[in-house]
């Protein structure tokens, strides 16, 4: 093909990490794909820590990881390299809400901070899935650089208008997400405006000397949606909703089918160009 792609972005829950975990095809797959030369990225709503942080060292230890929806850029070498901070009017317009729709709010730092004023049972259960604890405290005295805040919701009323709120601010994101790991739960972050995965993702490629026209997206969720259009070839776990396949240009199998396996060997093979 005339312009190979040469960077692989790939999404974590749904993608990477299924209901089995991260099934071994993947890591083998990945091996392979450095192999050949492909740069690799973890993109995720994730923070940088705990397992999403190991998946990325694994995954490419030399690759540049896109977390907290395209807030922060993180080496393989764990060298901090991108912060997108969230404005704090906004932060706290954002912890008002939690507070009075008693909605479940955790917040992310640019300092790696990781925090919950509430030790709400979803909120409990995403710790055990991230591999790391959130710290009770006041948030509304926090004098670190805030660059996410997310909502861990199940359907309700209170959610409905926490999240109308939200989509009527015009100087944040939202980003809607679900994991495997907790089925009917949702995951809504927020961040600053103009942050996305896609930013995010057009940063890095920079950075190695290409542009989306040589990358791939790999993944599964709406929130994986306009980076999976941006991307030279857009690739849609088996698992993802039908818009996000019909959107992308190739539909792979699920996580526990080996579909990133099959994503990565048919960009290593080239085949993409054909």
């Amino acid at each position: 093909m005339n312009t190979p792609i040469r960077l692989v972005l790939v999404d974590v829950d749904g993608t990477l990490f299924g209901p089995g975990g991260v099934p071994p095809c993947a890591w083998e797959a990945a091996k392979r794909a450095r192999e050949a030369g492909l740069h690799l990225s973890i993109c995720t709503g994730r923070p940088g820590r705990g397992f999403a942080l190991e998946y990325a060292e694994r995954l490419d230890p030399d690759g540049l990881h896109i977390f907290e929806s395209g807030a922060v850029v993180v080496s393989g070498r764990r060298e901090l390299l991108r912060v997108s901070a969230l404005p704090e009017e906004a932060f706290q317009r954002l912890l008002e809400l939690s507070r009075s729709h008693q909605v479940p709010f955790e917040v992310y730092t640019a300092e790696g901070g990781f925090y919950r004023e509430q030790a709400h049972p979803d909120l409990l259960q995403h710790e055990r899935l991230l591999g790391f604890e959130a710290e009770p405290r006041d948030l509304g005295g926090l004098k670190e650089n805030v660059v996410r805040v997310q909502f861990v919701w199940r359907p309700s009323p209170a959610w409905s208008l926490v999240r109308a709120h939200i989509l009527r601010m015009p100087e944040v994101e939202l980003h809607e997400a679900t994991s495997p790991g907790m089925p009917g739960v949702g995951f809504s972050s927020v961040t600053a405006r103009g942050v996305s995965k896609r930013a995010a993702a057009e940063w890095v490629a920079a950075r190695l000397g290409l542009d989306l026209g040589r990358c791939a997206m790999i993944g599964d969720g709406e929130n994986d949606l306009e980076l999976i259009q941006a991307a030279r070839l857009g690739i849609a776990m088996g698992n993802a909703p039908e818009n996000v396949k019909q959107a992308a240009d190739l539909v792979v199998g699920t996580v526990d089918e080996c579909g990133l396996e099959q994503a990565l060997d048919i960009l290593r093979s080239g085949l993409s160009g054909l």
